[in-house]
């Protein structure tokens, strides 16, 4: 049977009288022409029917993983299946009377077969993927990783296999011979192994996600995490840039992620104002009298104003020196003003701390610190809140007689230029007067030192010795 449809077209030849060799070449190309026309027929109609089957099927199920599969031409991949085992059963007939052609042409088949193969995984795993992404609990995972992971493994057996076929030696002898250069091949994949080993770590620990916001400041990125593969991490930036971050470096530097303020309950406001020390002062009666008309902490100075009276009423304090017992400050009555409307917002988190703390002294001032915790998370709300906040704070300390610390303007050094002849005049009467001053006290200390000689002379009253 073999040998007939071999020799199908050769005996309509010889019977032409055309010549036997001849006669051989001309039945071979008529055997290729007909195998590759049968080979394409097949091929069509076998895609026509797995493709309608499929898109049938799709639409009777609820699942969206068969229309997936459809749209990564997985059925129009699977049906190159039946044409290649077509042509494995007919290319030793075609090539019957060439053995060398026969070998070459089957070995070169069944490579084209194992990139088939290749070719079908390849589009299975995008549909696994892209079907992954649409689960909730797997859509911030990084699958790409996972996907590529198999893929090289796919691609990297199916070059063992093709060599192997190609070169005539067994499988395992083949792989047995590549530990010889195994220490080559880690070289070369060194980056894969660590993406993978990095991507493996990284799903583990659970440190990034897909959407997260991280901040890596050695790669400059500030963003939100859009891809995760096996080699790199894309970031895009708050400006729209994008910034690819090799995934080994999620776990050997160290970065930000924002995810635990995105899901906690609120987004911290941590911002300072330096006041000037030398505003800061004890309150008077005729202060506190005036600070007792701020509303907000009206009640809190006068119950204040209560217990600092009795305390140093019952202590037999003497407050003829303001400094002596217990006493209110202006940036205490200020920070307890700043507290309570810290607690009293409308927009920050009232189960999350909320309070105005006093930092270390700097030279620029003493730091006031604001430390609370806006309930709307997002960006351009959040910087609202805070802006809030502050204008409101800042344009507050002038009523409590302090002040804020700032570096002299270009504009107040303009002032302190060139005097005129005027200035120049007053100095001078200033000076004058100055030194009149200075020759009359010289006058008073010498007198003063000349009665003092006298009181030693006579001795001093030990019993006399308290300071006016």
């Amino acid at each position: 049977m073999k040998e007939t449809l071999a020799t199908f077209f050769y005996d309509y030849f010889i019977k032409f009288h055309i010549p036997e060799t001849l006669a051989l070449y001309l039945n071979l190309l008529a055997m290729i022409v007909i195998l590759l026309l049968l080979l394409y027929v097949i091929d069509r109609i076998t895609r026509r029917v797995l493709i309608s089957l499929f898109s049938r099927f799709s639409s009777s199920t609820k699942t969206n993983f068969d229309d997936i599969l459809l749209s990564h031409h997985v059925p129009r991949n699977l049906a190159h299946i039946i044409p290649f085992i077509v042509a494995l059963k007919f290319v030793p007939v075609v090539f019957y009377h060439f053995d060398d052609a026969n070998h070459f042409f089957l070995r070169a088949l069944l490579v084209l077969g194992i990139i088939m193969v290749l070719w079908i995984v390849r589009s299975i795993l995008q549909s696994l993927n892209s079907y992954f992404k649409t689960l909730p609990r797997l859509r911030d995972k990084p699958i790409d990783s996972y996907i590529q992971v198999f893929m090289i493994f796919a691609w990297f057996s199916g070059i063992i296999f093709a060599l192997a076929v190609v070169s005539g030696i067994d499988v395992w002898r083949f792989l047995t011979g590549l530990g010889a250069i195994s220490a080559v091949i880690l070289l070369i994949f060194k980056d894969t192994i660590l993406g993978f080993v990095a991507s493996i770590q990284v799903a583990i620990n659970d440190m990034v996600r897909i959407g997260d916001w991280i901040t890596f400041e050695k790669f400059e990125a500030d963003g939100d995490v859009i891809e995760i593969n096996l080699s790199t991490v894309k970031v895009q930036n708050f400006d729209k840039t994008i910034t690819t971050i090799p995934t080994y470096a999620l776990i050997s530097d160290s970065f930000k992620n924002w995810r635990g303020m995105t899901t906690s309950g609120g987004r911290r406001i941590k911002r300072h104002m330096l006041i000037k020390q030398s505003s800061i002062k004890y309150l008077t009666d005729a202060d506190i009298e005036r600070l007792k008309e701020i509303q907000l902490i009206s009640d809190y100075v006068a119950q204040r104003q209560d217990k600092i009276k009795s305390y140093n009423t019952d202590n037999n304090i003497n407050k003829e020196l303001l400094l002596n017992g217990r006493n209110l400050t202006n940036i205490g009555v200020f920070r307890k003003y700043i507290q309570t409307s810290l607690e009293n917002h409308p927009a920050l988190n009232k189960e999350m701390i909320a309070m105005a703390r006093q930092l270390q002294p700097t030279t620029q001032g003493i730091p006031l610190e604001i430390y609370a915790f806006s309930s709307d998370k997002r960006w351009k709300n959040y910087e609202y809140i805070m802006s809030d906040l502050f204008d409101h704070f800042l344009a507050a300390v002038p009523y409590f007689d302090l002040e804020l610390f700032e570096l002299p303007s270009s504009h107040g050094s303009k002032k302190m230029g060139p005097r005129t002849d005027d200035a120049k005049d007053d100095f001078s009467e200033d000076k004058t007067n100055a030194e009149a001053v200075d020759k009359e006290n010289t006058r008073d200390n010498k007198k003063e030192r000349k009665n003092t000689k006298k009181e030693t002379d006579k001795g001093l009253d030990y019993n006399n010795l308290n300071p006016q």
